[in-house]
This record gives structure tokens, C-alpha cells and sequence, in this order.
């Protein structure tokens, strides 16, 4: 879907400077940044607990192991 993003002369070189510094267009850029916002701001569902403790519990078995006896 398309839209129009109206940046400041600022806000439109720190973009340019930033896509230039990742070697990647304005556009990808802005859709990035959008997407991490997005991502860092939603809220973690059951599932998303589920794998971190999944996670946690295989990278730490031994240590937990341990703490356990």
C-alpha cells in the first residue's frame, strides 16, 4: 500500500545518511525503522513467553540442573 511520508529538511538527511550508511534505499530505511517501533512496542503474547523460557531452559540446562539439587 502506498502513502506519502512528509519529513522535515533534518529528519529527511538522517534518513538519507542512514540509508547511506547501510548501503540501502530511503524507502527500505523507513520501512526498518517502522518495523522495529512496531516491534519494540507491541505487547509479548503467551507464546512469546513460551519460547523465552523454552529458550532460557535449553541454553542454561546445566545451571539449572544445578541449582535444582
Amino acid at each position: 500500500m502506498a502513502m506519502t511520508l512528509r519529513l522535515t529538511e533534518a529528519e529527511d538527511k538522517a534518513l538519507a545518511d542512514t540509508a547511506a550508511q547501510l548501503g540501502i534505499s530511503k524507502h527500505e530505511a523507513a520501512r526498518q525503522a517502522i518495523h522495529d517501533l512496531v516491534e519494540a512496542t507491541r505487547t509479548p503474547t503467551t507464546t512469546d513467553w513460551l519460547a523465552a523460557a523454552e529458550y532460557v531452559g535449553k541454553r542454561d540446562r546445566e545451571l539449572l540442573d544445578r541449582l535444582a539439587r
